[in-house]
């Protein structure tokens, strides 16, 4: 259960940043799913949390449809 609560805040807290970043980033949106990605990555490393390359694309892809068009 405690994992659950660390992956609820993660996501809670990946939507609210990747919209900020996507509104502020001068970047193309190609890179910046590229970054979103690699932090997803990072986080559920350093949490040991355990999700497939393909379910991080996955929420990514869901937190880009989210965002509002910039």
């Amino acid at each position: 259960m405690r994992s659950l609560g660390y992956l609820g805040a993660f996501l809670g807290g990946a939507v609210a940043g990747a919209v900020i970043g996507l509104l502020l980033a001068p970047e193309k949106g190609a890179d910046t799913r590229t970054k979103i990605t690699a932090a997803v990555d990072d986080f559920c490393k350093q949490h040991n949390i355990k999700l497939s390359r393909k379910e991080v694309n996955d929420l990514v892809d869901d937190i880009k449809e989210a965002a509002p068009e910039a």
